[in-house]
């Protein structure tokens, strides 16, 4: 049967049988050799501080204030450039004319976005996580409509931890996660930026 060696292993590990790649849209969570695998990210199961499962809710209060506080901000802007453009209007009108048609079409199109992304956050369901953090500043989020399927998974990657020869694999289906738009809580840390990807299965 085919072999195939996953970057990073030594060059004198035994190879790894051949894995068919996952159907697009998901991604592998596995454990093998000790370590735990999120797709082609490794982490090794000696390295993990905890294993747990938490609810993200939707941070639908600070979508809200930050909306008023755009609109708000961006009113007092186009105002402010329409009274300026107004007061120059009276040396070149059809220049002043067309400047305050820009500012009001960008201002238009600022509240449309603000309008979309509020919308987004109220639309927005709480996850269910799993959370795998390591001992130094990696971090794994994975998530599911279904907190069962997550309760199992902690036991199947606790089990691995204490037990050196456990291996298991799940095929988990990817979606985007923005931190923005939910409380990750005191002891959960997003690195990479937005617009993180977490994994529901």
């Amino acid at each position: 049967m085919a072999t195939a060696q996953h970057p990073g292993l030594p060059d004198n590990a035994p190879p790894l049988p051949a894995r068919p790649p996952a159907p697009p849209g998901t991604v592998d969570l596995r454990v093998t050799r000790r370590l735990l695998w999120v797709g082609r990210a490794a982490y090794p199961l000696q390295n993990i501080a905890r294993v747990h499962t938490s609810t993200l809710q939707p941070r639908r209060k600070q979508a809200v204030i930050r909306f008023l506080r755009n609109v708000a901000l961006t009113l007092a802007v186009a105002f402010g450039l329409t009274i300026v453009g107004g007061a120059t209007s009276l040396s070149s009108e059809g220049a002043a004319t067309g400047i305050i048609t820009f500012v009001w079409l960008g201002t238009l199109a600022a509240l449309i976005l603000y309008v979309v992304q509020l919308l987004s956050v109220l639309a927005a369901t709480p996850l269910h996580v799993l959370s795998v953090e390591t001992s130094g500043p990696s971090h794994a989020l994975v998530t599911s409509p279904d907190p069962h399927h997550l309760d199992q998974l902690v036991g199947r990657i606790s089990h691995a931890i204490e037990n050196p020869g456990a291996e298991f694999q799940v095929t988990v289906e990817s979606i985007m996660v923005n931190p923005r738009s939910y409380y990750f809580g005191d002891n959960v840390n997003m690195y990479g930026g937005t617009g993180n990807v977490g994994m529901a299965s």
